[in-house]
């Protein structure tokens, strides 16, 4: 599961490594949380980074405010789920972040940790986006989720899944390329490097999406 994570990077550094640019002013966040509007690259724009809710409302949905908003997709039932596997075919996205927090279960309950690239550099996830229509304002609401998948030896002594990290700028490429099949998408779903990973743990401050400021990153 990924459900909390950091964006951080400047904006010019990230619209340099993505070879994007904001559509509106970016957020910082040190505790990225669901339903906030976070930034993310759709296929449909890929030279945009365009701010979107994270939790998925699917297009057909009746009523978002009592329906499922799934915050992550698990890589290898994507095809198998009708709607999941209509996104992998047509909305795929890079989730766009510099860390992300998981937690430990362990005898004295929950262990908040930090989980980075060594070299502390931006990164993206791999997401699935959609849009609903409210009817009654016209108004489009874009949203989305992220793609997690079984843990490398370093998460998995933290927890029994992790988010998708795209590997390269190739492999953003490529998952945002809607020439390929769902295959070959399928395929970019494999799990992170251990050994070009880091972590460490955290104070329990990050437990409170309020809690949004740099403290939140300092060492337990």
């Amino acid at each position: 599961m990924c459900g909390r994570y950091t964006f951080i990077a400047p904006a010019p550094v990230v619209e340099q490594r993505f070879d994007a640019k904001f559509t509106e002013q970016p957020p910082t966040t040190f505790n990225a949380a669901p339903s906030q509007r976070l930034p993310v690259i759709t296929n449909a724009a890929p030279h945009q980074i365009q701010l979107l809710s994270w939790g998925l409302v699917p297009s057909w949905s009746k009523d978002p405010a009592h329906g499922p908003k799934p915050i992550n997709a698990r890589a290898e039932t994507l095809a198998e789920k009708p709607s999941f596997r209509q996104l992998l075919d047509r909305r795929r996205c890079l989730v766009l972040a510099d860390s992300f927090y998981e937690w430990q279960t362990t005898p004295a309950g929950k262990v908040p940790h930090r989980i980075l690239l060594r070299s502390e550099e931006p990164f993206a996830f791999a997401g699935l986006w959609d849009e609903w229509l409210d009817r009654s304002t016209g108004e489009l609401h874009p949203t989305f989720t992220i793609v997690t998948t079984d843990p490398n030896a370093l998460m998995a002594n933290i927890h029994n899944r992790m988010p998708v990290i795209l590997p390269s700028r190739s492999a953003e490429q490529a998952w945002l390329d809607d020439g390929l099949g769902l295959e070959a998408h399928q395929h970019l779903l494999m799990p992170y490097d251990a050994a070009a990973m880091k972590e460490y743990v955290i104070s329990k401050r990050v437990n409170s999406p309020a809690n949004n400021d740099a403290e939140v990153l300092a060492a337990a």
